[in-house]
């Protein structure tokens, strides 16, 4: 089935407006979230409100219209998103990310046309992992020569967004084995999008199944993504920001909620001697623990974002390594700041949050499904191999 066309959307035209627009739409998503997520109700509304308020063309650059926004601002804008509703947050990381293939590997006719595209608000899906390979770079889906262009064929899984997608960018090799992204329309002939994500969180991101049987893709909508990683690049980092954006921004809202249960619902343990429970010392003691590390994970948010923009105007081996190694620092910590603090709601709440109609488990759900992208260990040995031996990280999406 086709996704309906979007009605116009707005143009951003800097930050303090896109910051704006995020912080509007991050309250007004929140308040359907509980219910959303309970029901396995798809964001198809609010998706559209996203396209339509601008906010997907905000990293289009100047040159084409956009507001070209810098990352300080699109982790920002992201972060804010998921504390309203980290589900619908993650719809568009794979959007942003692969409007940065095309700023970076994209033909000057490629930018032009894409660039239109995204500023009338149209969107990005992804059709990137696979399930069953060795690894998840073990990419097997091809790309063969067909007369005009290539013929697409493989099977994709996770493929958050592709649902609500009017393009969806597929990973695939081609005969020699190199990465190449194609973006293909969401309703092309032999393209199909399956509705089977049943993760226990982010469970209105329908990421299902994306088939590609003899697609026809014509060659001006293939990308040589594997140009990307021939030298330094910040692609990778990018797109981690926004998976650590993502986790920061279940944090806040955990922590959020947690305070409003504490401060309205919960009783003062009998013991305590006080009229309530936000008097208690003990939980007053764990509300700062809390708050420490949500705030940690805040400030390496933004200081990875500064140094993708310091690496951006400055692009080196090493400013790139720098942002790679500030970025695998911010995942770690909003890893464990959205567990952590999404877990704790249960302890300092009481018996009472763990009633299954608050659906009060979502942000631990949620946290516990979104972390599991890109395991943390291996972002904590990147990092101490460059701080003890000074080893730059490896050159790949994912770092």
């Amino acid at each position: 089935m086709p996704v309906p066309t979007p009605r116009a959307a707005h143009v951003i035209t800097g930050e303090a407006e896109a910051l704006a627009v995020a912080r509007e739409l991050s309250a007004a998503f929140r308040a359907g979230a509980s219910e959303r997520d309970a029901q396995r109700k798809l964001p198809h509304a609010e998706v559209d409100r996203l396209s339509a308020s601008g906010l997907l063309g905000v990293t289009v650059p100047a040159a084409h219209g956009g507001a070209d926004v810098p990352a300080r601002v699109l982790a920002e804008v992201m972060r804010l998103l998921a504390a309203g509703d980290a589900s619908l947050a993650q719809i568009p990381q794979s959007h942003f990310v692969y409007v940065n293939v095309l700023r970076r590997q994209g033909t000057p006719e490629q930018r032009r046309f894409f660039f239109r595209e995204v500023l009338d608000g149209r969107r990005f899906g992804n059709a990137q992992s696979e399930a069953g390979t060795r690894h998840v770079q073990d990419i097997r889906t091809r790309l063969t020569p067909a007369a005009g262009g290539y013929l697409l064929n493989g099977l994709k899984h996770y493929s958050t967004g592709a649902l609500f997608a009017h393009w969806i960018p597929v990973l695939a090799r081609a005969e020699d084995d190199a990465l190449h992204v194609a973006y293909v329309p969401r309703d092309a002939p032999g393209l199909t999008v399956v509705d089977d994500w049943d993760g226990m969180g982010q469970r209105t991101t329908a990421s299902g199944t994306v088939r590609l049987e003899d697609v026809a893709v014509p060659a001006d909508r293939v990308v040589p993504h594997h140009l990307t990683f021939q030298g330094p690049q910040v692609h990778g980092a990018v797109a981690q920001l926004l998976h650590a954006a993502i986790d920061a921004g279940i944090a806040a809202a955990a922590l959020e909620e947690a305070v409003a249960f504490v401060r309205t619902k919960s009783r003062p343990w009998f013991e305590s001697g006080l009229d309530t429970a936000a008097q208690e010392p003990l939980l007053i003691q764990r509300f700062g623990e809390l708050a420490l590390k949500v705030r940690a994970g805040d400030a390496l948010l933004a200081a990875a974002a500064r140094a993708i923009d310091d690496a951006t105007a400055d692009l080196t081996d090493a400013t790139a390594a720098e942002a790679s190694i500030a970025v695998a620092a911010a995942k770690a910590q909003t890893s464990v700041a959205a567990v952590e603090t999404a877990d704790a709601l249960f302890e300092v709440g009481g018996t009472r949050s763990a009633l299954d109609g608050l659906n009060l488990h979502r942000h631990w759900r949620d946290a516990r499904t979104h972390t599991l992208h890109d395991p943390v260990r291996w972002k904590v040995q990147h990092i101490g191999r460059y701080v003890l031996n000074g080893t730059l990280p490896p050159r790949h999406g994912l770092l």
